[in-house]
């Protein structure tokens, strides 16, 4: 799926999901992120990563649909974890405390 200024590319092996977001999470483009995450999980996929390397901004309404993916993957589960987060990335989640939680690499 795709915006302007987000892409998600996925890629499945071995029983993982892995996510590779690139560009803006923001209130225009945070469905697309939930849709992506939503589908892997409604797919049966027990391990999914998002990574977040090519991430430039994270508003508040991304990090709403990440904490929804994370609750929704122990649910089912699963688990749900984010990979090499950009620095920016990293300050965000540093400040709301869900570094520790969710940042696996």
């Amino acid at each position: 799926m795709k915006d302007e200024s987000l892409v998600i590319t996925e890629e499945k092996k071995d029983g993982t999901c892995r996510l590779i977001a690139k560009g803006r999470i923001d209130s225009n483009t945070s469905d697309i992120l939930l849709f992506k995450l939503e589908s892997a999980l409604d797919e049966g996929q027990k391990v999914i990563i998002l990574n977040m390397t090519q991430v430039e901004y994270l508003s508040s309404i991304g990090i709403r649909v990440i904490l929804k993916i994370y609750k929704q993957a122990v649910e089912a589960g699963g688990t749900f974890n984010i990979e090499r987060p950009s620095q920016i990335v990293k300050n965000i989640l540093g400040m709301t405390a869900l570094k520790e939680m969710l940042v696996t690499h």
